[in-house]
């Protein structure tokens, strides 16, 4: 793992870590199931000074992502959006996701945000039932902002701590991340 560890670490220092962190956030807000934590973390540690800008770009990424799972949902759902529901086992729960999300949307978007249930079921849900675009953007930028600066700032205070810790168990990190992945798909499927 040590070697594996300092790969990550390095990766993460180089010119490319940026591309690929908002290519991961834009990619897990509409299609791909690793978030962009996975990258976010050993960045931000290889380089603290720049968490800030880390934070920002996950953020207009990820609701930049979001608003290509909205129109997956919106004008693709037969094709596209469809394949994607199917994909991560939904398509049973749409009437029931329909008549939550008109009673709670702007709630469980928000709230969506902070948590592993993949952030992907909510941009194309938000198209297909034609939520507010501008409020579901709105809303993107607040909760997918908190996650991300909340994480930088974590990151940035107790940055020495979560180094040393990551460093000696680094399999365990990768093992958690994975675990998170697998949960927020199970919660999500369960949800609904």
């Amino acid at each position: 793992m040590k070697k594996l560890y300092d790969w990550t670490m390095s990766l993460a220092a180089s010119k490319h870590a940026p591309f690929a962190l908002g290519a991961i956030a834009f990619a897990e807000s509409s299609f791909f199931p690793v978030p962009p934590d996975v990258i976010l973390v050993p960045m931000t540690l290889a380089e603290p000074k720049k968490a800030w800008y880390f934070a920002l770009l996950c953020t207009i990424a990820s609701v930049a992502g979001g608003a290509l799972g909205y129109a997956f949902g919106a004008l693709f759902y037969d094709t596209i959006g469809l394949w994607l529901i199917n994909l991560y086992g939904y398509t049973e729960k749409m009437e029931s996701l329909r008549a939550f999300y008109a009673q709670w949307g702007a709630i469980f978007i928000l709230v969506k945000g902070l948590t592993p249930i993949p952030y992907k079921l909510v941009t194309i849900v938000s198209g297909l039932l034609a939520y507010n675009f501008p409020l579901f953007i709105g809303l993107s930028l607040i909760t997918r902002g908190a996650r991300f600066f909340i994480l930088a700032a974590a990151i940035n205070h107790f940055g020495d701590a979560i180094r040393a810790k990551l460093e000696s168990h680094f399999g365990l990190f990768v093992s958690v991340m994975a675990a998170i992945v697998v949960g927020g798909f199970a919660l999500a499927a369960k949800m609904f």
